[in-house]
């Protein structure tokens, strides 16, 4: 008697969504990692991740500096010091982080996001992206801002374990600010790096915990 072969997954988009929205870019960056759990799983808990929860020594340390000329600042009565948000949720179909709008997300495999800013200057100015669709960020050359798109993706890489990558591009719109970012970007290359390995961390652990022993 013959039987049926079981189902298999069906297969992710030929085109991720940082590349249909942010295609071309200045600089990139992408680190991975493999989760010893399911697909389903590490979904699951890449969905939940709170980016405010992601803490290292070396993290809280560059956070830190970066937020200091705007305290200082504050203190003398030029404006106010930074709160730190209390959660930083990624996915799962809620409203995107503050200051950054969805490019979208597609189910067990990509969760996108973009923002907009002029974040090379040592007091970052986010531009308001409230009500920006994915088709005007894509779009968007305004001289003096910068892009910068970020996703999560995860893959099979066998049937109980889970490639998790992350990458973040971004993309200025003249040559002024793009020779602005350069200098930036030398300087805060590691640390970018640092931060993207320690959120994946996050979902490793959450999603083996998931999966128990």
């Amino acid at each position: 008697m013959a039987t049926s072969a079981p189902a298999r997954p069906a297969a992710p988009p030929a085109e991720l969504l940082i590349d249909r929205y942010l295609p071309r870019y200045d600089v990139g960056l992408i680190e991975h990692t493999v989760a010893e759990a399911d697909l389903t799983t590490t979904w699951q808990a890449l969905c939940e991740l709170d980016l405010a929860q992601v803490h290292t020594p070396l993290m809280d340390a560059a956070m830190y500096v970066r937020g200091l000329p705007t305290r200082v600042a504050a203190q003398f009565g030029r404006g106010t010091p930074p709160e730190a948000p209390a959660r930083l949720p990624l996915g799962g179909g809620g409203p995107p982080m503050q200051g950054w709008l969805s490019l979208g997300e597609v189910a067990e495999h990509e969760i996108a996001l973009g923002a907009v800013g002029r974040f090379w200057q040592p007091d970052i100015q986010w531009y308001d992206v409230t009500g920006m669709t994915p088709e005007a960020f894509a779009a968007f050359t305004e001289p003096g801002w910068g892009r910068i798109a970020a996703n999560f993706t995860v893959l099979a890489y066998t049937p109980l374990r889970t490639l998790v990558s992350y990458e973040v591009r971004t993309a200025t719109a003249d040559p002024d600010s793009a020779r602005r970012f350069a200098r930036y970007w030398t300087v805060i290359r590691p640390f970018v790096g640092h931060i993207m390995r320690a959120a994946l961390t996050a979902v490793r652990a959450d999603a083996q915990q998931r999966s128990g022993p």
